[in-house]
């Protein structure tokens, strides 16, 4: 796996699942966007995708 393909991956998961996701409208609503961010980082199986695949990312900046 390189950088060109982990970067791919982050934008096919976002595209797909962060772009019209219904559970961060419904949060921003309530608890603004610092709420509905909190809920992506602590709380959905997507955003511990993201922070994985970031992790990878930073393992090539490191090289």
């Amino acid at each position: 796996m390189n950088k060109i393909n982990v970067m791919k991956d982050i934008d096919e998961l976002t595209d797909t699942y962060c772009v019209d996701c219904l559970v961060i409208r419904d949060l921003r609503k309530k608890r603004g966007k610092q709420g509905a961010h909190l809920f992506c980082i602590e709380s959905c199986t997507v955003g511990e995708q993201l922070q994985f695949l970031g992790q990878e990312i930073m393992k090539f900046s490191d090289k």
